[in-house]
């Protein structure tokens, strides 16, 4: 099953305007990531946008908002993490959000609505990109219901774009 896209590169105004809506929402300065020097290419799938920035699969957009994908390490290292039991794995992997019960602990803290890391507790590794439904301290608390609402999830479309751009 091949997939059909469209890419192309930004002109450097649309690129701060992306990067400055990034940093925003991350609540992070992302162009010290990159430096002075940044070239970004979109790739239009029937499902959204990826953007390459610098050549590696590290933001997406699929409705309103525009994010990171799992695959931008410098976001992942430092973000907010839930991590959760080896049993809520695979559901989280199919892009169910996070209920209380399998929560092992919450790394770091953030508000109502703040992008988190859903990891495992056995490998460390990143599951699903989600935002908080509430701030870290009533997670840390919660003993029912969902806590993070899955946004982006390791074998969903994104990832299996943004991985097949990443190979390359």
């Amino acid at each position: 099953m091949s997939q059909r896209y469209r890419r192309y590169s930004l002109k450097s105004k649309s690129v701060k305007v992306i990067l400055n809506e990034v940093s925003e929402r991350l609540k992070v300065n992302v162009e010290a990531f990159f430096g002075s020097k940044v070239n970004v290419e979109v790739v239009e799938a029937d499902f959204g946008q990826i953007y390459l920035v610098n050549g590696k699969p590290l933001f997406f957009n699929a409705g309103a908002k525009t994010l990171p994908t799992l695959l931008f390490q410098e976001f992942t290292a430092q973000a907010p993490k839930v991590v959760v039991d080896m049993g809520a794995v695979p559901y989280v992997c199919k892009g169910a959000d996070v209920m209380a019960p399998g929560i092992v602990r919450i790394e770091g803290n953030f508000a109502k609505g703040d992008l988190v890391l859903v990891i495992d507790e056995k490998h460390g590794k990143a599951l699903a990109l989600c935002e908080s439904l509430y701030d870290s301290e009533t997670a840390r608390r919660a003993k029912q219901g969902a806590v993070v609402k899955n946004l982006h999830f390791v074998s969903d479309k994104i990832w299996n774009l943004a991985k097949t751009l990443a190979d390359r």
